[in-house]
């Protein structure tokens, strides 16, 4: 798989709450020990990928998502144009070193990329 997926998130207004959700439903350890509160979830066992759960700001995707590794997120969201899709975040860079960007699919949904060396 050239792009495979690398991450996923949940979020809701209640960052709390939904880490104590999916931890008991699924006994996922989530680590929240961060300034942001933001739930981080190992892939454990050599199974399933890593993610987050956490406290939704205001951003106008849906509460749900799952990130794509790209070695170019503008070649990435040009072609989702190209397609029928919408860029919602362009390229950022986080603190910390992290680049990402948003798109939605024709159907709406939240795709998030993952910028990473080839």
């Amino acid at each position: 798989m050239s792009h495979p997926v690398v991450w996923f998130e949940v979020m809701g207004k209640d960052g709390t709450q939904l880490q104590s959700f999916y931890s008991d439903l699924f006994g996922w350890k989530i680590d929240a020990s961060n300034p942001m509160n933001y739930g981080m979830v190992e892939a454990t066992g050599g199974r399933g990928i890593p993610g987050g759960v956490g406290q939704l700001g205001d951003q106008p995707w849906p509460k749900s998502a799952f990130y794509v590794s790209t070695t170019d997120i503008n070649a990435s969201l040009a072609e989702a144009g190209k397609l029928g899709g919408k860029t919602l975040v362009p390229r950022t860079e986080l603190p910390g070193g992290t680049i990402l960007g948003f798109f939605t699919d024709p159907e709406g949904n939240a795709v998030g990329l993952v910028e990473e060396a080839a």
